[in-house]
């Protein structure tokens, strides 16, 4: 098995030409996005394009989510494809998924602008910028089990052989994320220290809440989620363990599902006990 790649910006229309290039080099097997596409079929994970928010729809789209790398690593030594296509924004990113699937070293990358035109480059972004259109290169009757009620349209493909003859080579699905709506998203600590503030500050067993730390863990340049820290009083006479057990967990969900992060640890230090006056 050895691996290409295709490489180009977001919304330049690699999804699309997906299909043209894989044909051209007999790449069996496409990842686009956090799936695995072979035979026109999705054998494994998910895609990116239907997480809800632009942060977990990159974090999914380079496998770092739990267990999506390793689904994804077993569905290839079961399917055993002879060359994998893989689609990425940056070559960086292509090494960074190859790294993670435990894939061969790339062994060739093509850029979008060595197959697409500027003027097909800038009509794809168009369609992805102002109109939230996404492609994923497998047929609309495979994708509705994965986006069920985000499907706009297919599309067909076709690599022209001669004028006379067009082999259709499969057809490809348009989607519309959730996130495409969007524009560019930062979400500053302060935002999550607010989320951990409310959260604790709402159960009646917490008399205050002191500093809250956001730890940021980094491999290079990838973010790898953060570590969350804070303070607390606490109002004497209740399981103290299970009271913080059940708090660090309605944390950790809350500031996953409200900011995409990966929250690995919240940790939970009792300062104080304030007891009531007799």
């Amino acid at each position: 098995m050895d691996v290409i790649a295709l490489v180009g910006p977001s919304g330049t229309g690699k999804s699309h030409r997906a299909l043209i290039v894989a044909h051209k080099y007999n790449a069996d097997a496409i990842i686009d996005d956090g799936i695995l596409i072979k035979d026109g079929r999705i054998i494994a994970g998910k895609s990116a394009k239907h997480e809800k928010n632009r942060i977990m729809a990159v974090r999914r789209a380079i496998f770092i989510l739990p267990g999506h790398a390793e689904e994804v690593r077993e569905a290839i030594k079961r399917e055993n494809p002879r060359r994998i296509l893989v689609l990425g924004t940056s070559e960086n990113m292509i090494h960074k998924i190859a790294k993670r699937l435990d894939l061969p070293a790339v062994a060739k990358i093509i850029h979008i602008e060595d197959i697409a035109s500027k003027a097909e480059m800038a009509k794809a972004e168009f369609y992805r910028r102002k109109e939230g259109k996404h492609i994923i290169p497998v047929p609309t009757i495979e994708l509705k089990p994965h986006f069920s009620g985000y499907l706009i349209d297919p599309i067909q493909s076709f690599f022209k052989r001669s004028s006379k003859h067009r082999r259709r080579l499969g057809e490809k699905s348009i989607v519309r994320p959730v996130f495409s709506y969007y524009g560019k998203l930062i979400i500053d600590d302060s935002a999550i220290k607010s989320i951990v503030q409310k959260l604790a500050m709402g159960e009646d067993f917490i008399k205050n809440v002191g500093h809250v730390r956001v730890k940021h863990l980094m491999d290079g340049d990838d973010d790898k989620g953060i570590n969350i820290s804070c303070d607390v009083v606490l109002r004497y006479g209740k399981h103290i363990p299970t009271l913080i057990r059940d708090t660090q967990k309605r944390i950790k969900d809350a500031v996953e599902y409200m900011t995409g992060m990966v929250v690995h640890e919240v940790d939970m230090t009792v300062k104080t006990l304030f007891v009531l006056p007799a």
